[in-house]
């Protein structure tokens, strides 16, 4: 559970890109391979901080998910649409960041994911803290959304590498 196997393909993906190919943007509404990469890991660090923040939530057994969150966490995916978040800075992803950050940066949503395996049992379920599109989500839930995360941007991530130019794209 600690080890996604998600964050095991995107970081084996991550040492075949050059710095150019990881900022490159076909177009300033698109967003770069390193760009789509610092998202995954703000995003799953946020998660990540609100599994600890369910386990000193009130309990309470009536707050719930919205029809969308009953949906994902049925199928266990998220929908295979593409979402355009709102503008602003939390939603603008560095294009900055180097190969050995965003390395890093995996490194270290693997190392938080491994010290709450095993804690998840011991979070009561109904220790909630709502989610802007699914609701109310407990520790667990939090927690399955990363992989779920990670696996939605996989589409992404074969679009924007086949965006690259000729001369940049990596071999596969």
């Amino acid at each position: 559970m600690g080890d996604s196997q998600w964050i095991l393909s995107y970081k084996s993906d991550l040492t075949q890109y050059t710095e150019e190919q990881l900022r490159y943007q076909a177009s300033p509404e698109i967003w770069s391979l390193g760009q789509m990469y610092d998202h995954l890991i703000l995003t799953a660090l946020d998660y990540l901080d609100q599994v600890g923040l369910c386990k000193a939530a009130a309990a309470d057994p009536t707050l719930g998910k919205t029809e969308t969150g009953e949906r994902i966490f049925e199928s266990h995916t998220f929908p295979p649409v593409k979402i355009k978040l709102p503008d602003g800075p939390e939603n603008s992803p560095s294009n900055t960041e180097s190969k050995e950050d965003l390395a890093c940066g995996l490194d270290r949503v693997q190392e938080r994911m491994r010290e709450w395996t095993g804690k998840l049992e011991e979070i009561d379920p109904h220790r909630k803290i709502q989610h802007g599109g699914f609701g109310w989500l407990n520790a667990k839930e939090w927690f399955a959304l990363i992989d779920m995360h990670f696996r939605h941007h996989l589409l992404q991530q074969r679009e924007l590498e086949a965006r690259l130019p000729i001369n940049e794209r990596a071999v596969r």
